[in-house]
């Protein structure tokens, strides 16, 4: 563990600053300025439709540029945009906010990618603990973001404007902070090589699996965090306890970063993906036996943690799928297969929480719970066929 992976974690935790703070306030935004109320999350959704319209931009700036200078490309392209988010609240422009929140998702695009540069900060034997305390970084984003969303709301006569105004700020810090990591020289690409074609990395099934969890386990999560907010509001709950909700479930998506690596080493990916899968289900269980604080609390805690292992154990699980020279195309499918996922749930979270209701929004989300248990199920028999073969 290096200064240069210490110095990743804390941008990472100014990412997760950012994106918390855009689940706390995008959709209440949204829905003061939406034409329909079921419209009150197209905010959220705009975000992650960025993120997937620029994986494949990404990837191609990776290569060319490196990881440092796309990464600060990314950090000025959410600059930019916070300030957008800023001007359509003054302006009370719903379409604006909209379009600011899919320029904004090109930093997302870029930024999902810092737990794999995590990998090439560390010896070959650390990999999963540098993914890990990475993703642990998220942690600074559990604390920071939802009270920076409570304490700046009211900075301007317009509420959130001063939200976004902050987020440029948080912007601003994370650039200055990449400008000291040095990652590794990209792997050249040798004349007519590049490794396998796309098509092939991902018929394994080790990459099925690894993308299908990754992007369902991150769906579940958005389905229901996106939703929250908005849930509160309709049960009387003040702002305050929003944030709260937020803050412990954000802990729990990235406190387990400190260990889940290490588990990961000692028992393997797909057990802690098993234990993951019921901590989702432990969450929906939660959230259908009531909505008063408590139950939004303990829902979204267990939802951060089981998010957690399902993700930082897929995560992992890619890296043996893929060979250094195929990791811009194999790594850009991964994300692209995740923030699809985030687009349709964006979308959904709203439409769902405001025409049917917190409890059938919940039942909705074991449909993907029960395809990553079936999937984890296939590949357990597709690793133990060689061994049963040889037996």
């Amino acid at each position: 563990m290096n200064r240069q992976l210490w110095l990743l974690t804390f941008c990472q935790g100014l990412f997760l600053t950012n994106n918390v703070s855009f689940i706390a306030i995008n959709g209440l935004v949204g829905l003061s300025l939406a034409p329909h109320a079921w419209l009150a999350t197209l905010p959220v959704m705009g975000y992650v439709v960025g993120g997937a319209l620029s994986t494949g931009i990404v990837a191609r700036t990776q290569r060319r540029l490196g990881r440092r200078i796309s990464f600060q490309i990314g950090l000025v392209v959410a600059f930019v945009s916070a300030l957008a988010c800023a001007a359509a609240v003054l302006t009370h422009s719903f379409w604006l906010l909209c379009a600011a929140t899919v320029v904004a998702g090109y930093y997302s695009a870029n930024a999902t990618l810092y737990r794999f540069a995590a990998a090439e900060l560390a010896a070959p034997g650390w990999r999963e603990k540098a993914v890990s305390l990475v993703m642990a970084g998220g942690l600074i984003g559990a604390v920071v973001g939802p009270n920076l969303a409570a304490q700046t709301r009211q900075w301007f006569a317009t509420p959130y404007v001063g939200v976004y105004v902050a987020l440029a700020g948080v912007a601003v810090l994370s650039a200055l902070l990449m400008q000291f990591i040095r990652f590794p020289p990209a792997v050249p690409v040798r004349a007519g090589g590049g490794g396998r074609p796309l098509a092939q990395i991902a018929r394994q099934p080790l990459f099925i699996v690894a993308a299908a969890a990754g992007a369902l386990s991150y769906g579940v999560m958005n389905l229901l965090m996106a939703a929250t907010p908005l849930a509160m509001q309709v049960c009387s709950l003040p702002f305050d306890d929003v944030a709260l909700v937020l803050e412990w479930h954000v802990i729990g998506m990235f406190a387990p970063g400190f260990f889940t690596g290490h588990l990961i080493r000692r028992f393997g990916a797909l057990p802690i993906m098993a234990a993951g899968l019921l901590l989702n289900l432990v969450c929906i269980l939660v959230a259908l036996s009531g909505v008063e604080l408590h139950h939004f609390v303990i829902a979204l805690l267990m939802l951060g943690v089981g998010w957690n292992f399902l993700f930082t154990s897929s995560t992992t699980l890619s890296l043996s799928s893929y060979a250094p020279e195929e990791k811009d195309r194999a790594q850009a499918a991964l994300n692209f297969c995740v923030f699809a996922t985030l687009g349709v749930t964006s979308l959904a979270s709203g439409v769902l929480v405001t025409t049917q209701g917190w409890q059938w929004l919940n039942l909705g989300s074991l449909l993907p719970v029960v395809i990553i248990g079936a999937l984890l199920l296939w590949l357990a028999r597709v690793q133990r066929r060689p061994a049963t073969s040889a037996a």
